[in-house]
């Protein structure tokens, strides 16, 4: 119990270039696991930034993939997942999002809410995820803070309670005032380091001396306001869902992050139960389980070996004991696992609930995989959604194409976009969320497997799994469709829809068909 007390896993989401890897990347520098903090956009800081370590990441200043990082901090064990904020990527977030047990969103203060981050809060509702909300960039001119915690109530659909305070912002920020802990630090704004604090009371005449007498005053005003207008914060609230913590900060210049990490492993929660089809998890049963959320290809440029990141829901996991996957109804054993900081990794011997740990995988695994001591276990809600954009993938190098294949049949099995074989001509079609991630499949398939590929447009409005009790109608639905019919890469019927009016003709037409939007059903 003490091991799963000390646990704390969590994600940070937010829209594009609201300042995830940097907070992360501060995170590291108060744990200890790095000297100097790397930038993920900056000509003169020539160190990039720890999370983001693929080569296309490193050369657009974005991040395309989940990174998994671990350390330790004022005796807690904390696993952080730095996830992509563009909407191309969104569904590896969205898996992100099963294997954790609470949010830190990233708001920029003069961007407000974005159109993402409604997206990812409503996952994170349906789950009921805690969330604490860190509004970013207050070195920059921005939002009032009260105008920006009315439009974090009215758009988020959430309860808000500031725990900590700016003092001014842009050119004239000064610093925190830490409402949990009720004093005020302030630091000396630093990019790569972290620096001396000091410490004050806001009752004390010190804070003239520091702050100035306006911004004394006016911090005092503030303060009061708040407890006027905000209920006390409240842990179980918080826990539930219902309640969201509000900190303020510059994660590019150190302020308001120490003040966001110590509230953070004081209250937010450890390892939750997880629902399986067959019954509630328990992180204190004493068998160990655990499912696949996450499959990376080339996370080592030298090995070109895939690696599965499994999530520990209960028991205790040991390196050479033997587990039964469920899928291949099979038993493993695992001589390498590993914990990751982001692409370095050290072997381990044992692992715990909350625990992220990676499984080298030669092609056993798929996303949604169970393993356990020898229960049947299914865990759900890892679907894969239907995709809105389609090309057909061709071979630009006859001499490549064992090359080729290899590299889909990887890239594929990570769940970044899938593949259909038409029927009808036999093509391979790779469907996508976003326009992105055709860019980087092409970059990976060159640069990590040396394979070149070139798209060819393909004009449908969407693919969608088909079932149905009735065969014989499924069997007149082919043979008309004929032309529009694919399988996916378990095998499965896929109809594809060449525009919104066909896809509604087709339901009208054929009662007894189930058309599915996910492919969990």
């Amino acid at each position: 119990m003490e091991e799963i007390d000390r646990r704390r896993t969590f994600a940070i989401v937010s829209h594009p270039d609201a300042g995830k890897t940097t907070l992360t990347e501060k995170f590291l520098l108060f744990g200890g696991q790095i000297q100097v903090a790397g930038a993920v956009k900056s000509n003169k800081i020539r160190k990039t930034a720890t999370s983001d370590w693929m080569d296309i990441e490193k050369q657009r200043g974005i991040s395309v993939t989940t990174s998994v990082m671990e350390f330790d901090y004022e005796g807690y064990k904390i696993n952080i997942l730095d996830t992509p904020g563009h909407q191309d990527f969104a569904e590896d977030t969205f898996r992100t999002l099963t294997a954790v047990d609470s949010v830190i969103i990233v708001i920029d203060s003069a961007k407000g809410v974005e159109m993402q981050t409604r997206r990812l809060m409503e996952v994170c509702r349906m789950r009921s995820t805690p969330v604490i909300v860190f509004v970013n960039k207050l070195d920059r001119e921005g939002n009032d803070p009260f105008d920006l915690l009315d439009e974090l109530e009215e758009e988020l659909k959430i309860h808000v309670r500031p725990l900590s305070w700016p003092i001014e912002k842009g050119v004239r920020f000064k610093g925190v005032y830490n409402i949990y802990e009720q004093q005020l630090n302030l630091f000396t704004p630093n990019k790569q380091m972290v620096t001396e604090r000091v410490t004050v009371d806001v009752d004390s005449p010190d804070l003239e001396a520091h702050v100035g007498e306006d911004n004394a005053a006016k911090l005092r005003q503030d303060l009061e306001l708040i407890d006027g207008v905000y209920e006390p914060f409240d842990h179980q609230a918080y826990l539930d869902g219902q309640l969201a913590p509000v900190f303020f900060g510059s994660a590019l210049n150190n302020f308001g992050v120490q003040e966001l990490l110590n509230c953070f492993v004081k209250i937010a929660p450890s390892p939750r139960p997880t629902q399986a089809l067959e019954r509630q998890i328990n992180p204190e049963d004493g068998k160990f389980t655990g499912f696949i959320f996450k499959i990376t290809a080339n996370i080592d440029p030298n090995h070109r070996s895939s690696v599965a990141f499994c999530k520990v829901c209960s028991g205790k996991f040991q390196r050479n004991e033997p587990y039964y996957h469920v899928r291949l109804d099979k038993t493993f054993r695992f001589s390498s696992p590993t914990q990751f900081m982001a692409q370095r990794k050290s072997t381990i011997e044992e692992a715990w609930p909350g625990d992220i740990i990676g499984l080298p995988d030669t092609g056993n695994f798929k996303i949604g995989d169970t393993l356990t001591q020898g229960e049947k276990l299914h865990f759900k809600g890892l679907p894969s959604f239907s995709p809105e954009m389609f090309k057909y993938i061709e071979n630009a190098d006859p001499m490549k194409a064992k090359q080729l294949a290899k590299g889909i049949d990887q890239l594929m099995g990570e769940g970044v976009a899938q593949m259909f074989v038409n029927q009808f001509n036999g093509r391979k079609l790779i469907g996508t969320v976003g326009q992105l991630q055709f860019e980087v499949i092409q970059y990976r398939l060159e640069h990590e497997y040396g394979a070149t590929c070139r798209w060819e447009p393909a004009s449908l409005y969407k693919a969608c799994w088909i079932e149905s009790d009735d065969a014989a109608e499924l069997d007149a639905f082919k043979k008309r469709k004929y032309q529009f019919m694919a399988t996916d890469k378990e095998g499965r019927d896929v109809f594809l829809a060449d525009s919104g009016y066909v896809l509604q003709m087709a339901q009208i037409d054929f009662k007894h068909i189930k058309f599915h939007f996910t492919s969990e059903f």
